[in-house]
């Protein structure tokens, strides 16, 4: 039989390993932030809609975002020379 993924690459077996303990980590502190939403009386619901709301609000900033950036290309200035004549915030 041929080496796995983890015994070809050595080192990047332990890489890997080492993400997926990050990831595990992050998976937990998810878990308890969500326990402590419903202990606080939200419901699984109304976090996945504000989370829907959430992802359709960043998309909607990236698609103004590129058209920002085209539009500094077009006018030849930066995207952050844009923001005062559309009424924006840097932060925004």
């Amino acid at each position: 039989p041929s080496p796995g993924p983890c015994q070809r690459h050595g080192a990047g077996g332990e890489a890997l390993r080492g993400e997926i303990e990050a990831l595990k980590k992050k998976e937990q502190a998810l878990d308890q932030e969500i326990a402590q939403l419903l202990s606080e009386g939200y419901s699984l619901e109304e976090l996945e809609k504000h989370i829907s709301l959430l992802h359709e609000y960043n998309d909607i900033k990236d698609a103004g975002q590129m058209l920002l950036g085209k539009l500094a290309v077009i006018r030849g200035v930066t995207t952050k020379q844009l923001y005062p004549e559309y009424d924006l915030e840097l932060s925004d």
